[in-house]
């Protein structure tokens, strides 16, 4: 069950700006959560281009203006002080992991919110559709993969996924369900053996928690938002700063209005 303290979206943003550092996922169920990623101006149109190029694992919801901490999909939040946790990396290296970015932010940063998976978890849910990392506390498995993203300017890197284990009965449904959110990642991009993704082991994933399988799932992968990071440790852009993977968001945006009929 959702604490009450996280279960609206400006009570999660308050209580991560207060300093709660805990993976968002369950948290103010209904309303779409987004990946972050902000860079220098310099390189926003490479990441404008390679969100354009990969709409799967990174269909942008908003781009800010340079230099902007505020967003449309949360007018009031902060996007220096609102998610539970950040990542700072330099030269494609991580350095830091803070909850508050405030001391770095500069005039020439642009902002991309993309569309996060856990903004269907609500929806498969609501259709009987178990979701083993809420019923279990843990973070979503994340893992890299041998499918190479198209590259865009100086961006260029491996596809991310995100799997949850689906009892084999209710893919279908779970299909069904996610393939009407494609703002955020829309329908499973594989089913079944992750060797085919070039996974090694399901329990070692890249980010995120391992999560535990009931008799009769089978692993379900979605494109991830995670996939912008793995660009940029090759990439190596001379700064930028992300969202802990897992540590989302949360938009004022209740997740029906990225629901297709």
């Amino acid at each position: 069950m959702t604490p009450a303290d996280t279960a609206t979206p400006t009570a999660a943003r308050s209580r991560y700006r207060d300093g709660l550092v805990v993976p968002s996922t369950g948290h103010a169920p209904g309303f779409t959560q987004a990946n972050l990623v902000v860079l220098p101006r310099d390189w926003a149109y490479d990441m404008l281009l390679f969100g354009q190029r990969n709409p799967r694992p990174v269909p942008l919801l908003d781009v800010t203006d340079a230099g902007s901490y505020r967003t449309v999909l949360a007018p009031d939040a902060d996007l220096r002080t609102d998610l539970p946790k950040y990542r700072v990396w330099r030269d494609g290296e991580l350095v830091d992991e803070p909850a508050d970015v405030t001391g770095l932010w500069r005039d020439d940063l642009v902002s991309f919110l993309i569309g996060c998976s856990f903004s269907f978890e609500t929806a498969l849910l609501e259709a009987g559709v178990p979701v083993r990392n809420l019923e279990q506390g843990r973070n979503v498995s994340m893992y890299r993969t041998s499918v190479d993203c198209r590259p865009a300017g100086r961006l260029a890197g491996p596809l991310v996924v995100s799997m949850r284990p689906i009892p084999a009965a209710l893919v279908p449904a779970a299909v069904q369900v996610t393939g009407r959110m494609p703002q955020v990642h829309g329908a499973p991009v594989h089913v079944g053996d992750p060797a085919s993704l070039g996974i090694d082991a399901l329990d070692r994933p890249d980010f995120g928690d391992p999560v535990e399988f009931a008799p009769g799932d089978v692993p379900v992968f979605w494109a991830c938002g995670v996939t912008p990071q793995a660009a940029l440790m090759g990439s190596r852009p001379p700064f930028a700063i992300t969202h802990a993977p897992g540590h989302m968001f949360v938009t004022d945006v209740p997740d029906q209005e990225y629901r297709q009929l």
